[in-house]
């Protein structure tokens, strides 16, 4: 049984498809002129100086519709990564670094056929629906009744009123199909746009080197950063208290035969320090490894965070077993860090989080009723949030839309490496 909400998502979808259907006729007829300005930059680059500026120019232009196309075949269900290669510094080291790159010849040779492809395909989508929109109407109908001869969909010509009439439902029929075609098509020009832009076996090699380049740094900044917040917190805390109870204990020794009364005060200060010392030093520790983690795992360490926090909190799903230590210390902060943004930053009235565990990889989601809006860069916690994953390969991905509902998922690849355990099982 088909719901509203799924018909009009449907709808949605189609509509969406057919709009980019005309989006891809425009910009393949962008891509005529593209290619020619490409080809005359590339005679000009041979001479000096004038030329290089221009091919460097148009290359910029090409690369631009280049990744507008990568973006949109995302959007289809295609992911096309960036294949290009780091820009040297030095400005005449780039005109090599343009030629030399297959990157740039692949965007180039993607051109003419993109634009083939993306017009013819761009029609389809967009002239099916149209056809069966002009039936819906009547127009056949009325461009008959006016005394001009019109023919439509299987009736053909209409030559009765009856054969008219019989529009509307063939319009319906267009309509529909051409809505569902219109998703299908945008897919098969994403993927036709992947064999030219994606990148080459060894574009993905450097690729992956420069992402580990990158999550390491990160990885040794985000670790630098935590031993300096381990290193102040003990130094301002425990340390000063330890400090401070030495010296009380210090001079109850003084006081001890002289004014037993004042070093048994002094005793009592210190015990009470100490307990405040040990409270300190509990809370340093949980925000290393908490215990509860630990001792519940990530689902019912999860579940307690949950239960803390001053927005309600559902839960939902779970994983089935214990991660290695390292990757679940990661997800449950990093699921912390996206709790702790709803409570600071939302203004939601609930929130929940969804764990799943499928094909070896974990995905967490967190979402929240609140005002949306959510941007990584404004230091919310989100940039930091995808360094901490980074560093594991995981990802994240956030949707946040003026008004709401923020929704943060992300996703770990990880295997379970032991049952899940409970307190009151007594089974590893």
């Amino acid at each position: 049984m088909v719901t509203d909400e799924q018909l009009a998502e449907w709808s949605r979808r189609g509509v969406r498809a057919v709009g980019g259907g005309l989006l891809s006729i425009a910009l393949g007829v962008l891509n005529v002129p593209l290619f020619v300005l490409w080809l005359v930059a590339l005679l000009i680059g041979l001479i000096p100086g004038v030329g290089m500026v221009t091919l460097s120019l148009m290359t910029r232009l090409v690369r631009a519709r280049a990744d507008f196309e990568r973006r949109r075949a995302g959007a289809a269900g295609v992911p096309i990564a960036r294949p290009y290669a780091p820009r040297p510094d030095q400005v005449w080291r780039r005109y090599f670094w343009i030629l030399k790159d297959p990157a740039t010849w692949r965007d180039f040779a993607w051109l003419l056929p993109g634009a083939v492809v993306g017009v013819a395909l761009g029609a389809v989508a967009l002239a099916v629906p149209l056809y069966g929109l002009e039936g819906i109407t009547l127009i056949p109908l009325w461009i008959w009744l006016g005394g001009g001869w019109y023919g439509y969909g299987a009736i053909w010509p209409i030559e009765s009123l009856g054969d008219g009439l019989l529009a509307l439902p063939q319009g319906a029929v267009f309509l529909a199909f051409g809505l569902v075609a219109a998703p299908w098509l945008r897919w098969v020009d994403a993927v036709f746009a992947r064999l030219f832009l994606a990148p080459t076996r060894a574009a993905e090699l450097r690729l992956r080197v420069a992402e580990l380049t990158e999550t390491r740094a990160d990885t040794v900044d985000a670790q630098a950063a935590e031993l300096r917040r381990i290193e102040r917190d003990l130094h301002d805390g425990a340390q000063a208290r330890l400090v401070s109870l030495g010296m009380m204990i210090g001079l109850a020794e003084e006081l001890v035969e002289r004014d037993p009364a004042a070093a048994r005060k002094l005793l009592a200060e210190a015990r009470e320090s100490s307990g405040t010392a040990l409270v300190e030093l509990r809370h340093l520790v949980r925000g290393i490894h908490p215990p509860v983690l630990a001792e519940r795992g990530l689902d019912g360490a999860v579940r307690a965070l949950a239960m803390s926090l001053p927005v309600p909190t559902a839960v939902d799903g779970g994983v089935p077993g214990r991660l290695e230590t390292p990757v679940e210390s990661a997800a449950y902060f990093a699921v912390a860090e996206a709790l702790t943004n709803v409570a600071k930053h939302s203004g939601a009235h609930s929130a929940w989080v969804s764990l799943r565990h499928e094909d070896h990889r974990l995905f967490m989601t967190v979402g929240d009723d609140g005002r949306g809006g959510a941007d990584p860069g404004d230091g919310t916690g989100l940039r930091g949030i995808e360094r901490r994953l980074a560093a594991f390969d995981g990802t994240m991905t956030l949707s946040s839309p003026p008004g709401g509902p923020t929704v943060v998922t992300m996703e770990l690849p990880c295997a379970l490496s032991s049952p899940k355990t409970s307190p009151s099982s007594g089974m590893a």
